[in-house]
């Protein structure tokens, strides 16, 4: 859907079966999209068909063009509780295979674009992927909540590192969407190329992660991004007043 509109669009993994109920559904907003996990009976667990689901919206999202940021958000209070264990327990247990989506659906994705994860209530076990934890935290302080498995309120998610932002209960997906929106105004060439620099300078040699900065903001320039923007800031955009994604200085 182009810019000023939204919509709800069933995923087609969970929807295909006749009489499926459809868990996953899809939400456009220009150049937002929001993915909407929905299966308050279970606190939004995944089973294998949502899992499927969840996969393919991000695919979609991954190759829509006009799709910038996407939100990821649990309808109904949880964020996500997990796999669905009563799924598990009667055989019907979620994709087990080394290759390809993981047992979570899109958990082992390297999107090239910016996610935000909209988490209001709980999220846990599957929910928060335990791989990539001490990459955001430490491996200090992501030991002590694999190992200790307790809760972990908002305050100190953000305290540590392992949440951005703390926002007044029932605002989650909204304040998501604002910043969603907002990292979408900004040139999408810059955006994507520094994103994917910080992801692949990560853990690795500062010789080797200086040198791909240099390689990844050498191609946006040579995309002519970078120069439109210096031209917008000769001009005088954002020399003065308060800085707005794309439209330089805005009214105090």
């Amino acid at each position: 859907m182009r810019a000023g509109g939204r919509r709800g669009a069933a995923v087609r993994a969970a929807a295909d079966r006749p009489g499926a109920v459809r868990t996953v559904r899809v939400e456009r907003a220009g150049p937002v999209t929001t993915v909407v996990l929905d299966r308050p009976e279970s606190r939004n667990a995944v089973d294998r068909e949502t899992a499927a689901a969840l996969a393919d919206a991000f695919r979609a999202f991954e190759a829509d063009v006009d799709a910038r940021v996407a939100v990821l958000w649990g309808a109904g209070g949880t964020f996500c509780a997990g796999a669905d264990l009563k799924a598990i327990g009667s055989g019907r247990g979620n994709r087990l295979e080394s290759e390809g989506d993981g047992p979570m659906g899109p958990s082992r994705m390297l999107l090239s674009k910016p996610t935000i994860a909209a988490v209001a209530g709980y999220a846990v076990a599957g929910g928060l992927e335990l791989a990539r934890l001490p990459r955001l935290i430490g491996l200090s302080r992501a030991l002590d909540l694999i190992l200790t498995g307790r809760p972990v309120d908002a305050r100190e998610a953000e305290r540590i590192g392992l949440a951005n932002r703390v926002v007044a209960k029932g605002h989650a997906r909204a304040a998501a969407e604002a910043l969603a929106a907002e990292i979408a105004a900004f040139p999408p060439r810059c955006v994507l190329s520094d994103r994917r620099s910080a992801y692949e300078s990560a853990g690795g040699p500062l010789e080797v992660a200086l040198r791909r900065e240099f390689e990844l903001g050498r191609a946006t320039i040579d995309a002519g991004e970078s120069r439109d923007g210096a031209a917008r800031f000769a001009a005088g955009a954002g020399r003065h007043g308060t800085w707005g994604p794309r439209h330089g200085p805005q009214a105090p």
